[in-house]
């Protein structure tokens, strides 16, 4: 089978789709099927190996000039290229705030509108590509923010389109009007120009047809799965008399670090025990530092600035060592998450979880046994939830054994691939 799989940079962080897409391709590729991973916007960053082309379109830089000026909508291909440059598009990104949802509505839209929007030169020199070198029996589109490509593609390819969906809908709800209606309406108008969807689990498939109001029958479950490649096997196994509770995500708002490190003061005083520590992981931006740094204060005035550690953005050796000293992990997002994967990768590692009871980490601690679950937004209860495990050792250990169990057993990554070539035949006939 050749799959042209069209993903999205992340300007330079780790971001959970990039990483999810990159280990699919990397598993199809293992299986002896043709796929070209495809960076759009910025260069793909993964802690894995990186399997994507040498290749971007939709370049950043590029999308972005040509929605604010048209001069640039009309430059030559040659000169384009340039701007498409790794080292320049990820200097911008580090650089600035274009990420932000907030900021980008317009160009959200414009995409959206493919053949017909601001960037319809990007589109062509993608298609071009695909019907004159790469010649793709299926082409995947990574989420519905890309539904703007598939009328054009199926016009001039004659293949099928499947597209994911895997969180998009919280950066479109942070758009603001009349963008955000604008882009929700061509969502549902776009809807119909794909053969179906895949979804990243049964929670978020429900949802994504509702939210797109397409036929559910059209929107395909399938699990999330990781490769599990030195996760579990202890070797890196930290022994501690200390109970360790870490967090891994991006730190920002949106994923509930400030309602951690809340509940984690309130369990330091209700149990009175310097034993209790926090260690926190993850990607800091700029946009996002005044927030950490308000939280770092908030803990010093505490004085709990040396039960805390920041370690950090983590690669994947590091990943495995830090959560391999946790006792428990929580990332209790403020949002609706759809997908969870620093969740799969604590349970893989033997590392018990507590989160809120909402979106896909319902669906997961229901399958995997392998955490408990908390309401959401409640310093309160996560704390609650915290002092459970940190009083019942058995039970920590025997919810770790589950979801590790569980999580080798079903959540892997060839699992997944095989439930997605059993869609992809669905629609290759």
């Amino acid at each position: 089978m050749r799959i042209a799989y069209i993903a999205a940079g992340a300007g330079g962080m780790y971001c959970g789709s990039c990483m999810h897409d990159n280990t699919l391709a990397a598993a199809l590729q293992r299986k002896g099927h043709e796929v070209a991973l495809i960076p759009t916007y910025t260069p793909i960053r993964t802690d894995e190996n990186n399997v994507s082309i040498d290749r971007i379109f939709y370049g950043g830089l590029n999308v972005y000039l040509q929605e604010k000026f048209s001069f640039f909508r009309h430059t030559p291909w040659i000169f384009d290229k340039l701007l498409n440059s790794p080292t320049l598009l990820n200097w911008l990104i580090n650089q600035s705030s274009i990420t932000d949802a907030k900021d980008l509505g317009s160009l959200a839209v414009s995409v959206l509108q493919g053949e017909q929007g601001h960037q319809r030169k990007e589109l062509q020199k993608l298609i071009k590509w695909l019907k004159e070198e790469y010649k793709p029996e299926l082409v995947q589109l990574t989420n519905s923010m890309f539904l703007g490509f598939a009328k054009e593609i199926k016009q001039e390819l004659n293949v099928p389109v499947l597209c994911g969906v895997q969180g998009e809908d919280l950066f479109l709800e942070e758009l603001i009007e009349p963008y955000k209606t604008q882009a929700r309406q061509l969502l549902q108008e776009k809807a119909d120009d794909v053969d179906g969807f895949i979804a990243t689990g049964s929670y978020y498939a429900n949802f994504m047809a509702e939210y797109l109001n397409v036929n559910p029958e059209k929107m395909h479950a399938i699990d999330l799965g990781i490769n599990l490649d030195g996760y579990g096997n202890g070797e890196f196994k930290i022994k501690s008399d200390a109970f360790v509770i870490g967090y891994l995500a991006r730190i920002c708002p949106e994923k509930g670090l400030h309602l951690l490190v809340e509940a984690f003061h309130k369990l330091r005083g209700k149990l009175n025990s310097d034993k209790i520590q926090l260690k926190i992981a993850g990607y800091l931006g700029k946009k996002d530092q005044p927030y950490f740094r308000n939280l770092e204060k908030q803990i010093a005035d505490w004085g709990l600035k040396g039960a805390v550690e920041y370690i950090g953005e983590v690669d994947r050796l590091s990943k495995i060592v830090f959560l391999n000293g946790l006792d428990v992990l929580s990332v209790p997002t403020v949002y609706v998450e759809s997908k969870g994967l620093s969740i799969l990768e604590a349970m893989a590692n033997g590392v018990p979880v507590v989160q809120p009871r909402h979106g896909s980490f319902v669906e997961i601690i229901e399958k995997t046994g392998g955490g408990i679950l908390v309401d959401p937004d409640s310093p309160d209860d996560l704390a609650n939830g915290l002092e459970q495990l940190f009083n019942d050792s058995a039970r920590r250990e025997e919810l770790g054994k589950k979801g590790k169990e569980f999580v080798h057993a079903n959540l892997n990554d060839e699992r997944m691939t095989e439930a997605t070539l059993e869609v992809y035949k669905k629609y290759l006939g």
